[in-house]
């Protein structure tokens, strides 16, 4: 026996059943973070992550990850500080080194873990540039650890050739417990450093994204000739630079307030009367001082670039614009039908109705044989109506690119070369004052 099909319910009662079941949206905090996976473009930063206890792509990831910066940030220097033998210039190096820290995991753990990596990284914007920007990102992305494994492992290596010279000469415990204390300072050290150098790379990475943006926009810039899609996409790159400077503006302004008021703190420290200031002293505070300055450069320089950049296309359009617009006019006066040069740059005078009455006054009699010999043909004046909109569409793109000057910004201040000048000379200026009142240099 063959079973008998159910009867299939109608469109109308499906369709009832299907909007009350399935909402059109979901709710607001249904909404999860793009994925990805594992042996995609961002393993080696995932890596990079999971090693410093920064991923939180797990429920329990942040708790360990407070445990580990608890640790190594805080109570192992706290502990060394208690346990060793006092160390000259130490509290400023351990000071400077936590803090610095500290501000480098709260940026990336509040980055992370409001809109994930890809999106902090631009990922998913990728699919919208062209396929030398993907490229040169991707390269960029690879060669990121490169980079920050040339400034974390000579400081590494310093670091660890000034402590094992430090418990060697000093000996505060037996030899196991000198051992273990020596490795615990330098996994903090090399924690704290890595942290700090991994925000500043990270900040450089992305401002890498827009430089190859501006680049490329600024090479086809000449072959476009749609105005309009020219604006939409210096938009585009405004839009994600404001964001990234809303995002890094605290992170830039807080470092550069630390790194000020420690390299103010060492140089007031070993310029006062009997500071012993050599190598076995003074070496680790040389080395917390140049990794904060080196931080704080490259940071500097990447926000100071892209700024450069995107500020340089106003003379771009400008020289575009320019040449656009002579060879319009070339081009026009080489055509009989248009008019010339000389006419394009003569402003129009509309004549007086009463004027053009009195002028045709006595010549009624030759009015047909007048308007067919005066009369204007519509078409010579097509091709000028047309560059002149040209003209227009560019002179209008040309004026807000004068007056929309992107860039990264801190608080409404953008950092450019100007910026930059006026910055050295007030630590210019604080570091010749204080070293009047050190050691009397007037």
């Amino acid at each position: 026996m063959e079973d008998t099909p159910s009867p299939s319910p109608s469109p109308t009662a499906a369709a009832e059943a299907g909007s009350v079941s399935t909402p059109l949206l979901r709710r607001r905090g249904s909404y999860t973070r793009s994925m990805s996976h594992a042996r995609d473009e961002l393993r080696s930063f995932r890596s990079c992550l999971r090693w410093m206890c920064v991923d939180h792509s797990e429920a329990s990831s942040p708790a360990a990850s407070w445990l580990v910066f608890a640790a190594l940030a805080v109570a192992v220097p706290g502990a060394a500080r208690a346990a060793l033998p006092r160390r000259a210039y130490d509290t400023q190096v351990q000071a400077s080194l936590t803090l610095s820290a500290a501000l480098a995991y709260a940026t990336i753990y509040s980055l992370v873990r409001r809109r994930g990596l890809r999106r902090l990284l631009y990922l998913d914007r990728l699919r919208h540039d062209s396929q030398d920007v993907r490229a040169g990102y991707i390269v960029q992305l690879a060669g990121s650890f490169r980079l920050l494994a040339c400034f974390v492992l000579p400081c590494f290596l310093a670091d660890a050739a000034y402590k094992v010279f430090w418990y060697c000469a000093n000996r505060p415990f037996p030899l196991w417990w000198s051992a273990a204390a020596c490795a615990l300072e330098m996994a903090s050290w090399i924690y704290r450093t890595a942290m700090f150098f991994m925000a500043c790379v990270l900040f450089q990475t992305i401002c890498y994204l827009q430089i190859l943006r501006m680049t490329g926009f600024a090479r086809d810039f000449g072959q476009c000739a749609d105005v309009a899609a020219v604006l939409r996409q210096h938009r585009r790159i405004r839009v994600q630079l404001r964001r990234i400077s809303h995002r890094y503006r605290r992170f830039i302004l807080y470092c550069l307030i630390l790194v000020t008021v420690s390299q103010f703190t060492a140089l007031l420290a070993a310029t006062r009367p009997r500071a012993q200031v050599n190598l076995a002293t003074a070496g680790e505070l040389a080395l917390c001082s140049t990794s904060l300055v080196t931080g704080l450069l490259i940071c500097l320089h990447s926000a100071a670039k892209i700024t450069h950049k995107t500020q340089a296309i106003t003379s771009v359009a400008a020289a575009w614009h320019a040449d656009a617009t002579i060879n319009s006019l070339d081009r026009d006066q080489e055509n009989p039908r248009t008019p010339s040069k000389a006419a394009y740059l003569q402003p129009h005078t509309p004549t007086s109705p009463f004027a053009a009455a009195s002028a045709s006054s006595g010549e009624e009699s030759d009015d047909d044989e007048s308007r067919s010999e005066d009369s204007v043909d519509t078409s010579r004046f097509a091709s000028f109506h047309v560059t002149n909109i040209s003209f227009q569409k560019r002179q209008a793109l040309v004026t807000y690119l004068e007056n929309n000057r992107a860039g990264i910004t801190v608080f409404g201040f953008v950092v450019d070369r100007t910026w930059l000048h006026a910055l050295f000379m007030i630590e210019f200026s604080l570091v010749m004052w204080l070293l009047g009142k050190t050691i009397g240099i007037s």
